[in-house]
């Protein structure tokens, strides 16, 4: 069955890389002896590493804005904003955006830097490391509208990291209301944190349900675990494991790019 996937990227079952921005102009872990100009080198950096190993998209986030807001300041989304417009020639690939964890700051970013997709929090209550945590998906699909953004796919996160339902709700049914009730672009499923693995018994239960809704793997990808997970997923988000000695805080090291995206091609 083709979807938007098959409009957006030239080959089965993506394999997007993740480029995780460091600390921004107002997070504590800031740099200020390097500045914008060191995020932007980064930025680069990382860029340059992952469409040299092979990747087929490219996802930018503010990963490194540890601890997350659910509703960002202004120079969140300004900064990278920044950044995406200073590396935008270097990019060869199709690329997304996500502002932890703010759906709207999201979609605004996509629109202003042409992003072809948004991974984000759009729907649920949740108790989270970053509190309560509540979202509004129909106040965010009439801003979506406000904004011209209907072009832009919306990757909702079906199951968080870091955060867990207010009420129980199994799985599937979770699965058929999201889709039925907020007309996701794709779900994303996740494990724990960033790079850990996603249990794949929660994946095969989210693309049984999901009907013609794109699944994304969205955590713990690696090239042991990716053929199994890719027979139930569309696609592939990849961040840690691209890192140096599969490290979360470590820079992208293209022999780990290749190396998984040779299991990628084999295995589509």
């Amino acid at each position: 069955m083709s979807t938007w996937l098959d409009e957006v990227f030239p080959v089965r079952k993506p394999i997007i890389g993740m480029c995780h921005l460091p600390a921004l102009p107002g997070d504590p872990g800031f740099d200020k002896s390097v500045g914008m100009q060191g995020i932007i080198a980064h930025a680069r950096k990382e860029i340059g590493a992952l469409q040299e190993g092979g990747v087929d998209g490219i996802l930018i986030s503010n990963e490194f804005s540890l601890p997350y807001l659910t509703h960002t300041d202004p120079i969140t989304a300004i900064s990278m904003a920044r950044v995406i417009g200073e590396v935008r020639d270097q990019l060869a690939v199709p690329f997304g955006v996500n502002v932890l964890w703010d759906a709207v700051a999201s979609i605004d970013l996509a629109v202003a830097t042409g992003a072809a997709f948004v991974r984000e929090v759009f729907t649920g209550v949740y108790a989270s490391d970053f509190g309560m945590w509540d979202t509004n998906v129909g106040r965010t699909a009439r801003h979506r509208l406000t904004v011209d953004a209907e072009k832009v796919r919306l990757l909702f996160n079906i199951v968080p990291e870091a955060a867990s339902y207010v009420a129980a709700r199994d799985l599937a049914q979770l699965t058929r209301s999201t889709v039925f009730n907020c007309v996701p672009d794709g779900l994303c499923v996740s494990g724990l944190t960033a790079g850990a693995p996603t249990d794949t018994s929660t994946l095969k239960t989210v693309k049984e349900h999901a009907g013609s809704v794109p699944v994304f793997v969205n955590t713990g990808v690696r090239p042991d675990t990716l053929e199994e997970s890719i027979q139930f997923a569309d696609a592939g988000i990849v961040g840690t494991f691209f890192k140096k000695d599969g490290k979360f805080e470590n820079d992208v090291d293209v022999a780990r790019v290749k190396d998984l995206m040779s299991v990628a091609i084999a295995v589509r």
